[in-house]
């Protein structure tokens, strides 16, 4: 057997990194994509390995010499690969195809170790590796039937969306015999090229041969075996947290600050979302209007101001709708004056806002990082602040404080001349939500100091629509945030969204209770796990200690690395006492199941 491999293109979508580099030169966490893939292939008996060069091909021919790892090394140029496709760089390697059985390789993937594996001890002679489809995949994708058998390509100016699926991609490595390249896929190519040209794709050979009712190629659809095909800046990068090595694979998913639908078949327990509403019609209705949405301009500060009133049933001069809380934390944390008191461990988009020489710190002095309104009232007295801020419940303790004693904290607060800043962005999983908000007009001019934060991304379950609200009886604060954001800060979605909410009222409320109950019996099935600690929670997720001998770091890269779940280690959170932590999200029971099943797998090991 021989492995050709097609590396003749100029890559240009990958900017800089192929100025002067072949495509298969450019390195993935350090190591070029070509000396992963020889190397991949030295374990194998191959007669030899053909390469295919055009753009800057002599300086990867001077690169690999004639042999690398064992391996002997062949090179095919294609002098016109500016002018050509794939399917002329094939055509130049016709010759060899006929001469032995292949591997057919496209230079510009990235895969796991296995996947020459599975080809090679699968009997069939013509199989075609492909996966499916996902909503990041690109180029030719394939329709199977239930014998695998290759019944259709579809190329992409036939793709539907409606289709999807029903659609398998082509992770773009074959397995041919020499037998089928000499009786099919060779005259084919030929015929094709002659016909139509050669700038074209060597898949539309193979599309035509599945025209004519031939099983002789099938498909090998792969199962949980990670690979990616690099063709611009952002698939280098979800390569490089893909593949990363385990020192760096965590601070590569940590860094990114969500955009996870790039990675459809992992789970999230990092992101705290509602994981129900989503569930409701208002997004069927949003979805409807998607075109609208899309192609109109947001209103302004006015006009969103009203609406977000309608929907939190405060004054328009009370409230601010924001670019998700963190717009709002922002332009809080720059406009009030003086110190800040925190509770640590705490959420630290507030704290980091801040110098720390402003800021004031109470750390629980108990092992579930528990604490009440009149512990941060006796702190607080004998350690002045300007400001304090409570997160109810908070982040990541899950602690909570009931409505009333909340009430006490803000009177006490008002008395000293203190701002108090409430983040209720998790109060909706508490139990007894209907009750336990500080959005009313009358307990916001009770305390008129008393600024009040709720992220709509965590409580409603829509991140990506970037919504959140700030409120407050203090309008002179209020209409001085509003002037510090953009005229169009909320954009057309999030707009849409406070405009049809209370149509689905009932749906949310639904949706919350929904999610108490589905977090008592994720709470009971944590429980049940020797290595974990769990602490009460009235939030979306639980602060657990990871005991001995287990390590909080080594157990979130085994999730990630074996059962695709990325998980919070926290243990270096600022108010930790130097144990081992991780907070686990809760989502739905289906999702919830797959992680029980993980760490009781993990339990017995």
């Amino acid at each position: 057997m021989q492995a050709i491999i097609l590396a003749a293109g100029m890559g240009k979508r990958l900017g800089e990194y192929t100025k002067n580099n072949t495509k298969c030169m450019v390195p993935v966490n350090g190591v070029p994509l070509i000396d992963r893939v020889l190397l991949q292939l030295s374990i194998l008996s191959l007669n030899r390995v053909v390469i295919v060069v055009g753009y800057e091909g002599q300086k990867l021919m001077n690169y690999l010499g004639s042999e690398q790892h064992g391996l002997k090394i062949e090179y095919i140029d294609n002098p016109i690969y500016d002018k050509t496709n794939n399917i002329y760089s094939l055509a130049l390697a016709k010759e060899k195809l006929l001469d032995d059985d292949t591997l057919l390789i496209e230079s510009d993937l990235i895969f796991d170790d296995g996947m020459f594996k599975l080809l090679l001890d699968n009997p069939y002679p013509n199989l075609a590796l492909v996966a499916k489809y996902e909503s990041w995949m690109d180029g030719t994708m394939v329709r199977i039937d239930q014998d695998n058998n290759i019944v259709n390509f579809v190329p992409k100016a036939a793709f539907d969306f409606r289709e999807t699926n029903s659609y398998y991609k082509t992770v773009n490595i074959y397995k041919f015999s020499k037998t089928f390249s000499r009786t099919k896929y060779v005259p084919f190519l030929e015929a094709y090229t002659k016909a139509v040209g050669n700038n074209e794709y060597y898949e539309n050979v193979l599309r035509i041969i599945s025209f004519l009712n031939s099983h002789d190629l099938k498909a090998l659809p792969i199962t949980d075996e990670k690979w990616y095909e690099i063709d611009d800046k952002q698939d280098l990068d979800i390569a490089e947290a893909l593949f990363a090595d385990e020192k760096d694979v965590l601070r590569k998913y940590y860094g990114r600050y969500g955009g996870f639908w790039r990675f459809p078949k992992m789970l999230d327990y990092c992101y705290l979302v509602n994981p129900y509403f989503n569930e409701s019609r208002i997004i069927d209705e949003m979805e409807a209007f998607f075109r609208t949405l899309i192609s109109e301009y947001p209103s302004g500060m006015k006009v969103n101001s009203l609406i977000a009133s309608k929907c939190w049933g405060v004054k328009e001069d009370y409230i601010i709708p924001g670019n998700g809380a963190a717009e709002l934390i922002k332009v809080l944390m720059e406009t009030l004056p003086g110190t800040l008191g925190v509770t640590r461990p705490t959420f630290e988009e507030y704290p980091n806002r801040r110098d720390k020489e402003k800021l004031v710190t109470y750390i629980p002095q108990n092992s579930d990082y528990r604490y009440t309104a009149k512990d941060l009232m006796d702190f607080f007295e004998k350690n002045h602040a300007d400001n304090i801020l409570l997160i109810n419940p908070d982040n990541p303790s899950g602690n909570f404080i009931p409505i009333c004693d909340v009430l006490v904290l803000a009177a006490w607060c008002q008395k000293q001349d203190i701002r108090l800043i409430v983040d209720e962005s998790f109060v909706d999983f508490s139990v007894g939500f209907e009750n336990n908000s500080l959005l009313s007009n009358t307990l916001l001019e009770a305390y008129p100091t008393m600024v009040v934060m709720k992220s709509i991304s965590k409580s409603y379950g829509v991140p990506g629509i970037r919504l959140g609200i700030l409120c407050s009886a203090d309008v002179t604060l209020i209409a001085k945030m509003k002037k510090m954001v953009s005229i169009w800060n909320i954009n057309s979605f999030a707009e849409y969204f406070m405009q049809i909410f209370t149509k689905y009222e009932k749906d949310y409320k639904r949706a919350c209770e929904k999610f108490i109950a589905e977090r008592e019996d994720f709470e009971k099935k944590l429980k049940e796990i020797s290595f974990l600690r769990v602490m009460p929670s009235q939030a979306n997720y639980f602060l657990c200690e990871i005991l001995p001998p287990k390590n909080a770091n080594q157990l979130v890269l085994t999730m990630l690395k074996k059962y695709n779940i990325l998980v919070r280690d926290c243990s270096d959170k600022q108010g930790f006492d130097g144990k081992q932590y991780m907070r686990i999200a809760v989502r739905s029971h289906e999702d919830n199941e797959r992680f029980i099943h993980a760490f009781r797998d993990l339990d017995k090991n």
